[in-house]
């Protein structure tokens, strides 16, 4: 098995273009082209607890990011039907990018050994990458906490709360 890739602050995002919800396309360079800010947020699965409350905080301070110019791609390796039952239910305002191949998480390296009483396993690590319109990352924490996670980005951004 190949080294989980680690990226860091100033560091080159990689790269992507991924299909959502609808099955609509969005390219990284896209978001760059237009000046926007790219908050990439990696999460296990749809509709599940934590992962509610991610999204949902998310949802609710959409005005507040949009605003500045920051546009939220939610990820998981839910199938394409899973994220629309959950955009639907949550009434998320954001596209969720589908990523059954692992191809997003294993190029940000969301992908990685994880440990749940005592056995080891390979699963989604919650982590939110920040990438500059210049296409660098401009922040990024892997393993971050569900509940909470949106208001400590923003005042990481310096948009407070």
């Amino acid at each position: 098995m190949s080294e989980t890739i680690e990226l860091s602050a100033g560091d080159a995002a990689p790269v992507f273009t991924a299909t959502d919800e609808h099955g609509n396309e969005h390219s990284l360079q896209a978001y760059l082209d237009e000046g926007k800010t790219v908050i990439l947020y990696f999460y296990p699965k749809d509709s599940t607890p934590g992962c509610t409350t991610q999204a949902c905080d998310f949802r609710d301070n959409m005005g507040r990011l949009n605003g500045e110019s920051y546009a939220v791609l939610g990820v998981s390796k839910d199938s394409a039907k899973s994220h629309q039952r959950f955009v639907e239910k949550q009434e998320l305002n954001f596209p969720l990018l589908v990523d059954e191949d692992l191809a997003l998480h294993n190029a940000f390296g969301a992908w990685r050994l994880k440990m749940n009483y005592g056995r080891e396993y390979m699963g989604c690590a919650r982590s939110t990458f920040v990438i500059s319109p210049d296409g660098t990352l401009a922040w990024c924490r892997y393993n971050v906490k569900a509940k909470g996670h949106v208001g400590m980005l923003m005042r990481e951004l310096g948009l407070g709360e």
